[in-house]
């Protein structure tokens, strides 16, 4: 009587075709999790902190350097302040006075002026000065680096 052959009867083509792109599908998957722990996980990231340090060349050769503060003001404990000879320069106060020995530092207050002398060692061009700051946290970073 009736027959069917081969299209109407086998059905078993369309389950493997489905588990195949299943298969490619959570392969996938899985692959992205894992990319994503190993390269979207990052570690010991040291947030930027904002403080702000301007100077500016004086006719007499003097350098000024002005602190602005900034949100993370609170946890600045002390600068340094390279000078164009590499001498290292800390302040002393909240007025901003340097010195250039001795282990008390204190952080400038806001607006406080420090001022670098010119010196016969600083070079005829460019002045290259640079301040980092040293937070609470014990992280240092780069406040100011410029040439004047």
């Amino acid at each position: 009587m009736f027959q069917n052959y081969g299209i109407w009867n086998n059905e078993d083509a369309v389950s493997h075709v489905i588990g195949t792109i299943l298969l490619v599908f959570i392969t996938v998957i899985i692959a992205a999790v894992i990319a994503q722990y190993v390269f979207g996980v990052p570690q010991n990231i040291v947030k930027t902190k904002v403080v702000a340090v301007t100077a500016q060349l004086e006719n007499s050769g003097e350098i000024l350097l002005i602190y602005q503060g900034g949100q993370d003001d609170q946890s600045l404990s002390s600068i340094k302040i390279t000078a164009p000879d590499g001498t290292v320069w800390h302040p002393v106060d909240s007025a901003g006075t340097l010195t250039d020995s001795g282990s008390t530092y204190a952080k400038p207050g806001i607006g406080a002026v420090m001022k670098l002398s010119p010196c016969t060692c600083w070079p005829a061009s460019q002045k290259h000065v640079q301040v980092v700051g040293t937070f609470t946290d014990g992280a240092d970073q780069v406040i100011l680096d410029t040439f004047l």
